[in-house]
């Protein structure tokens, strides 16, 4: 699996759990760039990640996430 193919399969779970078709994501995308990613969706996001990629993520790294290119690399640093 590569940072592409985990970028789009992150794209599907959020379009389904911010249940919205129009998310495009980028590896630069924040949560500033996607108007219903907020605290409490951002929880339902890590918890959807997490079971679809079968991973576990720490406080820490998920704190440290600047952006989408670096929750990607904590993806595929588990796989």
């Amino acid at each position: 699996m590569d940072k592409n193919e985990v970028l789009i399969q992150l794209q599907e779970i959020f379009r389904d759990t911010l249940d919205n078709e129009e998310v495009v994501l980028t590896f630069d995308t924040t949560a500033n760039d996607v108007e219903e990613w907020d605290s409490l969706t951002h929880i339902h996001l890590v918890v959807s990640i997490e079971k679809h990629f079968k991973v576990r993520f720490t406080s820490k790294e998920i704190q440290s996430w600047k952006n989408i290119g670096e929750l990607t690399d904590s993806i595929l640093a588990k796989k």
